[in-house]
């Protein structure tokens, strides 16, 4: 029996709520936050979930690498605390890669939401706070070979037992940071954000029950599985096979490193099969199982309608085969900090065997997060420190040209980039340039997104630490396109002197004066380049996206003959 026209505004008033919870939540937690990258890029992950270990909703800003793992780290706690010994006003907290978290300075925050005696929700934030120690500052370890030089992990444990704060793990979190200030600050806005969801859910309780709203939740859900479901049913059945290669560890030289991934299409669910994936590495890049799922689920959800609501439902009809030891299953205690590198790697196969069953949805390779940090410490101001990273091209797919300079895949934030002004007022750096770059986007019939360049001159000492991947290797072009051009790190000394860094460096001291570059790759091409219409590249000429010495040298258009050539006459 269909629903009625009054039953079904109320589940979409419900639906709304929900999401409008989680949405609230990310929000405080960015207004509260102490980190600059936070408050600058709005990067705040935030989430409702039920007291079953399913993910309900999430708030805009979330992206599925997070929402995976606060998902995957609430059935860690679960296990660990059954509900039944959780009381009013317990908070808890968890970073632990290997319990459904991501890398140490990623922290998650987990508050039970009671109704009628019992748990039966949770609120649940996380935000990579501004610094939890380990080699180099801001969890930045680019050459980690262990958790162990990432900083201490965080089993689950009570931030606040029965409202009462446990003075104990705070101690210990402050006790670890080069910014002590900040990271407990960025604690307390994590907190403050899952008491959010807390009061909303007790809300929706007093207005429709708890029996109703845990009604409503399943409903949801069952509408998102539904749906997905009936996704999958446009994916041709068969096996496809995908791979991408990882330009390194940083660790181990000239060590191969892939991703090789099988996508078996049925009638019935999409199984993802890593079989065949390198052995986990010496270095920072492997993934947890909670960052590889949500590798998966991401390009899974590529190739299907983007408006299936993001909870449990998109859960249901995925088998993933993660072998343990594996880049994408590691054991303990493998460094995990670089995750993003193996996760977005399992991205581009997934989308390479899925582009043979739908070519018209085939895409290049896109370039991955270049991230730095600086750190040091001023005579007038005490300890600094910030993360940034900045983003390259990505891929051209089939019929669309790659935007410039955008976050590839699951990497979150409202505004992903911070603007540099409010940098500059908070940090000694002024930046001199922040420009795109001309012809680093690969050619093809489409062509890749540009990689972008921004020059920061010091005022001050500062210790710097990069991290970038898709260097070695660019991003690869498909049926005939070209590679992007590759990123680099560099510094530019006050003297005239200019040090080329490696894609992964700890420790680079910087004096004042010395100007750090970084400069992102561009995403792939698509499609032979000698099949772009010549329109189209005179076009990219004039906006500044290729030069004329590229379009005669990749597309073989002579722009400067054509514009030398008299109007054609009516």
């Amino acid at each position: 029996m269909p629903p009625t026209a009054d039953a079904t505004i109320t589940a979409e008033i419900v639906r709304n709520a929900l999401v409008v919870a989680a949405e609230e939540a990310s929000i405080v937690v960015v207004r509260s936050s102490h980190s600059t990258n936070i408050q600058e890029g709005a990067d705040a992950a935030a989430a409702l979930l039920d007291a079953r270990g399913r993910l309900v909703a999430q708030s805009a800003a979330t992206s599925v690498m997070h929402s995976a793992s606060l998902r995957c780290g609430l059935q860690s706690l679960l296990e660990h605390v059954p509900t039944s010994a959780m009381r009013p006003g317990d908070v808890y907290a968890l970073n632990d890669p290997y319990l459904g978290g991501i890398h140490a300075n990623d922290i998650m925050v987990l508050n039970p939401v009671f109704a009628e005696g019992a748990v039966r929700w949770f609120g649940g934030t996380l935000i990579h706070v501004a610094d939890m120690g380990g080699t180099t500052a801001g969890g930045l370890g680019a050459l980690a070979t262990d958790t162990f030089a990432e900083w201490v992990l965080l089993p689950p444990v009570r931030l606040y037992r029965e409202g009462e704060r446990n003075a104990d793990v705070f101690a210990i979190i402050e006790r670890n940071s080069r910014a002590p200030s900040k990271v407990i600050g960025d604690v307390q806005a994590l907190v403050a954000g899952t008491h959010v969801v807390r009061r909303r859910m007790e809300e929706l309780v007093d207005r429709y029950g708890a029996t109703e709203l845990a009604r409503q939740v399943d409903a949801y859900i069952a509408y998102a599985a539904r749906r997905f479901h009936e996704e999958l049913a446009h994916i041709p059945a068969g096996s496809y096979h995908g791979t991408f290669t990882i330009d390194s560890d940083g660790v181990t030289p000239d060590r191969a490193l892939d991703v090789v991934v099988t996508v078996t299409v049925s009638r019935d669910e999409v199984g993802i099969d890593f079989t065949g994936t390198s052995a986990q590495s010496a270095g920072p890049i492997n993934a947890s199982f909670s960052q590889a799922l949500s590798g998966v689920v991401y390009a899974i959800r590529c190739f299907i309608d983007p408006s299936i609501p993001m909870n449990e439902g998109c859960f249901a009809s995925i088998r993933a085969v993660l072998p343990e030891g594996s880049l994408v299953n590691p054991r303990p205690p493998a460094a995990c900090g670089g995750r993003v590198v193996t996760v977005a790697a399992a991205v581009e196969a997934i989308l390479d065997a899925l582009s043979q069953a739908m070519p018209d949805h085939a895409v290049a390779a896109s370039a991955l997060i270049h991230v730095y940090t600086l750190s040091g410490s001023r005579p007038d101001a005490g300890p600094w420190l910030t993360l940034g990273y900045e983003f390259g091209g990505i891929g051209a797919r089939a019929g669309c040209d790659g935007p410039d300079a955008t976050g590839a895949y699951f990497l979150g934030g409202r505004s992903v980039i911070p603007q540099l002004e409010p940098l500059e007022v908070q940090l000694p750096f002024v930046a001199e340039r922040c420009v795109l770059v001309p012809d680093s986007g690969g050619p093809g019939t489409w062509r890749g997104g540009l990689g972008v360049e921004v020059a920061l001159r010091m005022t001050a000492p500062a210790e710097l630490t990069v991290r970038g991947d898709r260097i070695l290797l660019p991003p690869r072009g498909v049926q005939g396109g070209l590679p992007g051009r590759p990123g680099f790190f560099a510094v530019e000394r006050a003297d005239g002197r200019r040090e080329d860094l490696a894609a992964r460096q700890q420790h680079v001291m910087l004096a004042p004066g010395d100007v750090f570059v970084i400069r992102t790759s561009g995403g792939g091409g698509l499609g032979p380049p000698g099949a772009r219409s010549a329109d189209a590249v005179r076009d990219d000429v004039a906006e500044g996206r290729v030069t004329p010495g590229g379009a005669e040298r990749d597309y073989g258009v002579d722009v400067r003959a054509t514009a030398a050539q008299p109007a054609e006459q009516s």
